[in-house]
Order: C-alpha cells, then sequence, then structure tokens
C-alpha cells in the first residue's frame, strides 16, 4: 500500500483501539447457546481422508485432508434446508441428508444417486448446489482431486449425472468451488480454486508434487473460471478473464461486491503463495488490484469469508491463516476502506489468533443487527508427541527439495497442532469482537474443516454444521435465549439467475442499516443458506428494504417480522 494508505490504516486502527473501550450498542445482551445434536438429528457420519500406501503416504494424506465439505440446500424445495456431505477414501460414500421438518435427517444419497466419486482415481474434495439452468431446482456440483461431477435435479427427489455433456471434462485438483455470475447474463459461472497442479495423486509419475516454496510458492493448481453458456454446458474463461496468472496453492475462493458497483468481484486465499484481489471490469474480464488493496503477503491463506461485520455499507473480508506454537501469522479481517483499499483490523478486532485456522463464517446468532463469526480450526489431533521438532529441521535446511514427499520426515501417530478448541466470536458493535465458544457450547477440539450455517428448523435463529477431517460431524442447533427479532428472505430471480446469487439486500431498523449479499458458496468447505438472515434486536418494525438484483434491477418490498418470506424479481412478496 502506498503512503497515504498506510496513514489511513494507522487512523482506522486509533479508531478501533478507542472504540474498544466504549459499551456495546445492546444493554441487555442475548445468551447464545448451541446443543450438539448430531446423533439424534441422525447425521452422526465420519469422514475418511484419502489412504495412500508406500513410503511418506502419510504425508500425502495429511496434504489431501481438506475435503471434509458441507453443502446446505433446499433440493427439493419443501422449505426445509438439507445438508449435503462428503467423504473422501476410496468407495466412500458421501452422504445427502433430506430435512425431515423435525431437526431430523433421514441420508437419501444412495436413493438419490448422488453418494459417489469417490474412485480409485479421485478424491472428493468440496461440494456445491446451484441452479445452473434456472429451471427452480437446485442441482449439486462435486469438486474433485480429479474431474468434477455435475448433476442435475429430476425434481423427483433423483439426479442424472451430466457431467459427459457439461463441458467440465478438465483435470484439477481442485479444493474449493463457488458459483456467481461474473458477467451478470443471468446464467451461474464456476470458479474452482485448485490446490496441487494437475497431476493425479492416486496414479503419481513423478514425486514432486508438494509446494517448492512454503512462502511464496509457484507450483499450485492456480484458479479455473468456467463460463455458463446458458445450453446445459460451460466453457473455460480463464485465460480469457485474466485469472491465469494464479500460480499459488489455491485453498479458498470468495466473491462479493468489493466496491459498490453491483459486479462481484473475487478473493483467492493461497495456503503457499500470496493471496490475490480481482476487481471485475463488467465486460468479461477481472483486473488484479492486490498491490494496492492489500499488499502482497506470505501467509498461509485459508477462508474466504464476504460480509459488513461493522455496518458501513461495505463489504469486508475475513481470512483465515496459521497461528501456532510455530507460526504467528494472525488471520487477516480486511476493513474496507471505500477507496480500494483494505486494512488488517484483526488484532484490533480480536479476532487475530484462531490457532490453525480453516473455515470462519460471519452470521447473526443472537440476532442483534450485528454479525458474529465462528472459526474452526486443528490441522491433526494424534498421539502426545508433536510432529513440529521433527518438520521444522527440514523446512529450514536451504537447498533441501522439499517439493518430494520423501524427504519429509515419517509423520505416524504424531499430532501437529491438533486438540484446538474452535473460537466464536460475538460482535460487540463497537467494532470488537468477544470470544465466547465455551459459555455458546462449540468450544470442541476436533480438527474442523468446513462450516455450513442455515436455519434448518425455520425458528428464526441460525444453527451449524461443522465437519472434521478423520472425525465424526457436529450439528449445533441454535437454543440461545433473549434473541432479537428477525427476518429471513429467499430471493428468486428472473432476469438474473433463479438463485439470487450476488443480489444485494439493504435493511433499516432499529437504528441501523445493514447489509447482506447472497453468496455462492463463500467459506472454506462450507457453503451455507443462500436465504438472507436479518437480526433486528429489539425493533419490530422495519423502516425499509431495498433489494439490488444481479440484472441491475432496484426494488423496494415490505415483509413481516420473524417470518421467513419469498421474493420474486419483479413481483415483490410471493407465496412459497
Amino acid at each position: 500500500m502506498d503512503k497515504l494508505s498506510k496513514l489511513k490504516a494507522l487512523l482506522l486502527s486509533f479508531v478501533l483501539v478507542f472504540q474498544a473501550g466504549a459499551p456495546a450498542a445492546q444493554n441487555s445482551q442475548p445468551v447464545v447457546r448451541f446443543e450438539e445434536i448430531a446423533a439424534k438429528a441422525g447425521m452422526r457420519v465420519q469422514h475418511h481422508t484419502h489412504t495412500f500406501h508406500g513410503k511418506n503416504a502419510d504425508v500425502l494424506h495429511m496434504f489431501t485432508s481438506g475435503g471434509a465439505a458441507v453443502a446446505v440446500g433446499d433440493y427439493d424445495n419443501d422449505g426445509f434446508e438439507d445438508i449435503f456431505i462428503t467423504d473422501s477414501d476410496t468407495g466412500k460414500p458421501n452422504h445427502l441428508f433430506h430435512n425431515n421438518g423435525n431437526f431430523t435427517f433421514t441420508d437419501v444419497a444412495a436413493k438419490a444417486g448422488v453418494a459417489g466419486g469417490n474412485d480409485p482415481l479421485s478424491v472428493v474434495s468440496d461440494a456445491l448446489w446451484f441452479d445452473y439452468d434456472n429451471d427452480g431446482k437446485l442441482d449439486l456440483l462435486i469438486a474433485r482431486f480429479g474431474t468434477p461431477i455435475l448433476y442435475h435435479n429430476e425434481g423427483n427427489g433423483k439426479f442424472k449425472d451430466v457431467t459427459a455433456t457439461s463441458g467440465l471434462n478438465k483435470f484439477g485438483n481442485s479444493i474449493a468451488v463457488i458459483a456467481f455470475d461474473y458477467d451478470n447474463d443471468g446464467y451461474l459461472d464456476l470458479l474452482f480454486g485448485n490446490y496441487f497442479k494437475p497431476v493425479n495423486l492416486l496414479d503419481l509419475k513423478d514425486p514432486h508434487v508438494l509446494p517448492n516454496d512454503l512462502d511464496n510458492a509457484t507450483n499450485g493448481g492456480g484458479v479455473t473460471l468456467w463460463r455458463n453458456t446458458g445450453k446445459g454446458s460451460f466453457e473455460e474463461v480463464t485465460q480469457k478473464a485474466g485469472l491465469a496468472n494464479v500460480t499459488g496453492w489455491v485453498l479458498d475462493v470468495g466473491h462479493g461486491d468489493l466496491n459498490n458497483d453491483g459486479l462481484q468481484d473475487i478473493y483467492i486465499a493461497c495456503d503457499y503463495g500470496t493471496d490475490h484481489v480481482f476487481l471485475n471490469n463488467g465486460n468479461g474480464t477481472f483486473r488484479e488490484i492486490t498491490e494496492k488493496a492489500t499488499g502482497w503477503d506470505t501467509k498461509k491463506g485459508m477462508n474466504v469469508d464476504v460480509a459488513d461485520y461493522d455496518n458501513d455499507g461495505w463489504m469486508d473480508i475475513y481470512v483465515t491463516n496459521i497461528t501456532d506454537e510455530y507460526m504467528k501469522e494472525c488471520n487477516m479481517l480486511w476493513h474496507n476502506n471505500a477507496d480500494g483499499t483494505f486494512t488488517d483490523v484483526s488484532r484490533e478486532t480480536g479476532t487475530c489468533d484462531t490457532g490453525w485456522g480453516w473455515a470462519a463464517k460471519f452470521a447473526d446468532f443472537d440476532n442483534d443487527g450485528w454479525q458474529d463469526l465462528f472459526v474452526v480450526n486443528g490441522l491433526r489431533s494424534a498421539g502426545p508427541e508433536s510432529y513440529v521438532p521433527l518438520i521444522l529441521p527440514v523446512i529450514t535446511t536451504p537447498g533441501l527439495d522439499i517439493t518430494d514427499p520423501g524427504n519429509w520426515p515419517d509423520i505416524g501417530n504424531r499430532t501437529w497442532s491438533g486438540y484446538q478448541k474452535k473460537r466464536l466470536f460475538r460482535n460487540l458493535a463497537n467494532g470488537t469482537f468477544k470470544e465466547i465458544s465455551a459459555e455458546a457450547g462449540v468450544d470442541n477440539q476436533f480438527d474442523g474443516r468446513g462450516i455450513g450455517i442455515g436455519d434448518f428448523d425455520n425458528d428464526g435463529r441460525l444453527d451449524m454444521v461443522q465437519t472434521n477431517a478423520d472425525q465424526p460431524l457436529l450439528l449445533f442447533h441454535n437454543v440461545s435465549e433473549r434473541t432479537g427479532n428477525w427476518i429471513e428472505l429467499k430471493l428468486i430471480g428472473t432476469k438474473s439467475n433463479r438463485d439470487a446469487i450476488g443480489a444485494r439486500v439493504k435493511v433499516a431498523a432499529g437504528g441501523i442499516t445493514q447489509i447482506r449479499e447472497v453468496d455462492g458458496g463463500n467459506g472454506y468447505a462450507g457453503q451455507s443458506t443462500r436465504r438472507v438472515h436479518f437480526g433486528l434486536g429489539g425493533a419490530t418494525t422495519i423502516n425499509h428494504i431495498e433489494i439490488r438484483w444481479p440484472s441491475g434491477r432496484v426494488e423496494s418490498v415490505t415483509v413481516p417480522v420473524n417470518k421467513i418470506s419469498y421474493i420474486e424479481e419483479g413481483r415483490g412478496v410471493v407465496p412459497r
């Protein structure tokens, strides 16, 4: 950043520190509390990382342990959010949990035809619901170390594999995928984040597959952008769109309108190699603004979530990194300065240290009008011995080829940054957060990966799914007391894409104005509900609701408080 941007960053830090001493906006805080009910709900399933064989198989096992993912979406349009859960070992099935409407779930993956994907040469790594053909039914994409799988929703509880005709035939070691309409033509496009370079890890010809530099790697998989043709297929436009120069080990990708121009921009988080910020030019291309916006970094970007955490009308970005006994990186909470630059305020806001961070999601869990933040962490929890004393001499030895797993020491039953407590940060409405995971009942020590947020019982309180590597998933029912009022809006595009991904909703109530955007899978290994949820605190009436659709249409609507409302572009509130 230039001198002026650095001065702005310094002034903002002073303001946040000053605000930290101010009282929170709410005099009577709600009690945030979750109850873990996966077993009772019928969802107690365990993830399995792919099992490699031969020398240093456990090193490759660790590098591919990120595929425990969750995707939330109402695939059968019955008004209740369903949950898709991935597995990653050969022959292990994925899970499609149908919501029975009473906070129990039934696994219908095999019956629906979506349980497969972990074949002898492919590893399932992520999943995404999106309506690619605008027929009103959510389709399902499975990202893999291999080629993806696209399932078309047939509307009868079953899905059809249409991968062969989709055009999605390029091999890639994809670990993340989002759907968004980057060119605003009314059809959802796909951006894949790729971890390893495009070589098949299950049929490895050359062992030199690990990062060539732990800070500035250039041998990762980068990203691939696929444009929806509107005819049931996709075409790759990575080079044409200006994204081909990303060479890092991408762990997550996220989108949002960062400069309030009505176009969806992107942030790319790289585990090895710098993160990237791209603005949408509005003509099918992107321009990189990383140097000006955030500066180049050497951290281990793991997550991208985009939200206006301070209700100033500009979308901010939260990226997890590694903060443990030997890497003191700190997360990045990029505050949007509204001038094309961002300031990292993670230390000032109290959201810096979350251990070995993975997924993180903003959501208003207590309905006070301010978005809170949940973060999962932990790399590998195993035996009492630590792997760190063995690996440190290797990664700090000049000239040693660390791209070959054979040069890494055996992990065995050792722990590496494991047994870490999860973090739940309550937004204090003054520019800072307070860590409350223990009192909220979410401070588990599992090796977390993904987070899926949704109101699974339609009671206006947001619930959570936490996926874990080689461990059972956790389902957290929000049983918080004294929460505020709320609204939830399910947007239906007509001229815009049917899912309304990229739509922005502005709500003025109770003396504050909030914005939300419908996102297509932001957050590592986790897709949350596409309903936009607003906590209203003590407000019983809403002053104004404005929707800016991806098509550019702007509409005002009126909806009841403490209800789920369906809104169709051009028609307003409609029956479900």
